[in-house]
């Protein structure tokens, strides 16, 4: 009797742990997001982020994704004002993508905010940006 009632009771516990959690369940969908890294001084490099960002949005909808571009080192150029690319820039940012420069880059080059495209976003250190949003789970992509 006592060995009926312990199998029983494994199966119930084997049961119970074994079952889907609604709460994580419902949880696990959430919004792709993605982190690239722009840090080469090539403007064939930053419109290939450009094109990620956009093809990540396209495939699974902008209100799917989060999407965030960080700039810096050589690759701080893609988001001056007078880029060869700053209208894209700015066009992604219309779109939901958050851009951000890093200010210890800007500092080490002379490069002033009045230097870069408006309403960009600014982070300490981009490196320890993209060790922070790797950290929380974001996707990491360098084009």
């Amino acid at each position: 009797m006592i060995r009926h009632s312990a199998c029983a009771s494994l199966f119930v516990a084997v049961l119970a742990f074994s079952a889907p959690l609604p709460a994580l369940a419902a949880d696990a969908p959430g919004k792709a997001r993605v982190i690239f890294q722009v840090s080469d001084a090539d403007p064939a490099k930053w419109n290939l982020a450009l094109n990620n960002a956009k093809n990540v949005q396209t495939d699974l909808g902008a209100a799917n994704t989060e999407i965030e571009i960080v700039a810096y080192g050589p690759g701080i150029g893609m988001l001056k004002a007078d880029a060869t690319v700053a209208n894209r820039v700015v066009d992604a940012m219309a779109a939901g993508v958050k851009v951000v420069a890093c200010e210890n880059t800007m500092s080490n080059q002379k490069i002033k905010r009045e230097d870069m495209i408006d309403k960009i976003g600014y982070v300490k250190a981009g490196v320890v940006e993209l060790m922070q949003k790797q950290r929380e789970g974001w996707a990491y992509i360098r084009p």
